[in-house]
């Protein structure tokens, strides 16, 4: 059975950064609305004749079974027809049509290997969910570590969240890298940082979220390390 499209409402926004916006969807025709952490639902914008032309998906940035409200953080894609829609079309109180959950990108067996979490831009989103679905349940788990990369410091996402996280979730490690501004934390990509937690080769999963030259290079660079592709789960974004 396909899944049904459904009417949402946007309820609020709110400027992240430069060119992301945190969206606020509330789903009338579901009491609660049910998925599982680092899901996404699909939206149907009226940007072209063809169906398909019309759809983007989005990770949702919230943590499920609470209300019927879900948190989708958008970046303004230089060029991209449906971003674009969204940034100037899209306002609170706007209707959207949208259907999900779907995907299998999502919490894995958290007792068994330590987990990275290793993003780019909006590609925390899932990571978001699953990390607050951890803590909200109080779920056992190994080390978890969320590697989050991206240009300055202004374009981080969700930063002092994360940081009050790692103080109050014991396990839980956040490694935000800059690659185009030097600061007191690390610089440069994702890769070195994985790298250098991993050198002992500790039974580990990896979870990437982001553009795909990113995941490219992290799946050839964990395989490199000698961990197994059934060791790395990726979510591709673009």
């Amino acid at each position: 059975m396909g899944l049904q499209w459904q009417t949402g409402i946007v309820k609020k926004i709110e400027q992240a950064t430069a060119n992301t916006r945190r969206y606020w969807v509330e789903l009338p025709q579901s009491p609660v609305f049910d998925f599982k952490p680092g899901q996404f639902i699909t939206l149907d914008l009226p940007i072209n004749e063809q169906r398909n032309k019309r759809w983007r998906s989005y990770s949702i940035a919230s943590v499920p079974g609470i209300d019927n409200i879900i948190e989708l953080i958008i970046v303004n894609v230089p060029g991209g027809v449906g971003s674009q829609y969204i940034f100037d079309q899209i306002n609170e109180g706007s209707i959207v049509t949208l259907r999900g959950p779907q995907g299998v990108f999502v919490l894995p067996n958290l007792t068994e290997k330590d987990l990275y979490f290793i993003c780019t831009g909006t590609g925390i989103a899932p990571f978001r969910s699953m990390l607050q679905y951890i803590q909200l349940h109080n779920l056992p788990h190994k080390q978890l570590h969320l590697i989050f990369g991206t240009r300055t410091e202004a374009d981080l996402l969700y930063t002092d969240e994360m940081r009050e996280l790692e103080q109050s979730m014991p396990g839980f490690n956040y490694h935000p890298t800059l690659s185009r501004q030097t600061w007191p934390g690390a610089t440069g990509y994702v890769h070195p940082i994985y790298e250098e937690l991993c050198k002992d080769k500790k039974p580990s999963l990896f979870m990437l979220c982001g553009w795909r030259a990113m995941i490219d290079e992290a799946k050839e660079r964990i395989l490199k390390m000698g961990y197994d592709k059934k060791d790395i789960v990726m979510e591709l974004y673009g």
